[in-house]
Formats: structure tokens, sequence, C-alpha cells
């Protein structure tokens, strides 16, 4: 598999140092954590010094391995244990292609996203992750293709789904206009057998 170039972090410029102090707090070498992730230590590098860009599964699998939100990652402040949201306080964040908008407060065991999907997200419409936790996921807009193992589901608007995430799983969006849907999933830790992007293995298509 030809590696992509290397490409800045221009969108999510925060992430890079954040990954990295992140990290280090953990105790993890860079060999080990991206074991964790199932990435590569020469990926996971790249996005530690801004040269790749993490996608939102990407995001995902780090703030689990790491213990923290994907807020957290990007250096977001959420008022603290304040249980409200505003919407004017939802700032659209560009991971991979997809837009999403933190939906619920920081430091807490399950977080909330509103999320677009849009018509063709490159290598994420690729991806299947698998992790410990659940995720619930409720259609607002557009249509979605849910693959859960070896079974595809289409969702309209109105629809939802609930699951838990060691069942092999990847979406995508359906729709000319792409998708938007509320995701919810809980905040675990995973270890090198527990998440894969890509397939059962550490494999990716589209990644180094």
């Amino acid at each position: 598999m030809t590696p992509l170039p290397d490409e800045p972090a221009a969108d999510l410029p925060t992430v890079a140092p954040r990954l990295r102090d992140l990290r280090t707090r953990s105790g993890l070498t860079l060999e080990a954590a991206a074991a964790r992730v199932g990435l590569s230590p020469a990926h996971l590098s790249r996005l530690e010094t801004g040269r790749r860009t993490p996608s939102l599964p990407m995001l995902l699998a780090l703030a689990r391995t790491y213990g923290t939100t994907v807020s957290d990652l990007l250096g977001e402040a959420a008022p603290e244990r304040d249980p409200v949201v505003r919407a004017d306080h939802m700032e659209p964040q560009l991971a991979g292609g997809w837009t999403y908008w933190r939906a619920g407060g920081s430091g807490r065991a399950m977080q909330a996203l509103r999320l677009h999907v849009p018509p063709e997200a490159g290598g994420q419409a690729e991806l299947v992750r698998v992790h410990p936790g659940e995720e619930w996921l409720y259609v607002t807009g557009g249509r979605l293709r849910l693959t859960l193992g070896g079974s595809t589901h289409l969702l309209d608007p109105g629809d939802a789904a609930h699951f838990d995430s060691l069942t092999p799983h990847r979406i995508a969006a359906a729709s000319r206009g792409g998708a938007d849907l509320l995701f919810m999933h809980t905040l675990l830790q995973s270890g090198a057998t527990e998440l894969c992007l890509g397939g059962a293995a550490p494999t990716r298509r589209g990644m180094p």
C-alpha cells in the first residue's frame, strides 16, 4: 500500500501538541500508544507533529486511549459541569471531512455530538471501528448507511440505532446531500486488541 503524502493539519491547529502532551502524561511511548490506537508509530508521529490531520474516528480512538474527550483533544474549554450547552457555543469543527458540534459537557463518561457526514468522506466511509462501549445515533436529515457486522441498514430521518461498539461498525452517508445525525458514545480506554480501524486487524485503507 502506498502511503499518502503528509498533509498539514490546518483545520485542527491545536491537536498536534495536545496529542503529544497527553501521550507523555499517560506514560506511553510512541510505539505503545500507536499500538493501542491501531496506527503505525510513524503515522502517530505525523499526527503529533501536525503533518497529518486526524479523522474523527481517529480522534475518538485517541480520546479513548488517553481517557479523555474529543473536546479536550481540541483544547475546547467547556463550562465546568454546566448541564446546558447553548446553541451559540456549539462551534463547528472539521475532522477528516466530517463536521461535528460538541453537544455535551466535558469530563463525562459519555460524549454527545451533532454530526454531518458528507456524501463522499474519502477513506472514512471505509473505516471499520471496533472498541469497547456503546454507541447511539439518531438521524435528523438525509439518509445514513450503517454497517453492523455483516448487516447493512439504511436509516432515514427519525430512525435511530443503539449498538455494542465491539460489533464492527461503519458509518457513511447514503444520500446526495450527506447525512445529519445526533451521536453519543461512551468513553472507555482501549487496548491494542480492542480497537481496529479498517478491519479485524489494525490495517487501514487510505492510511500509511
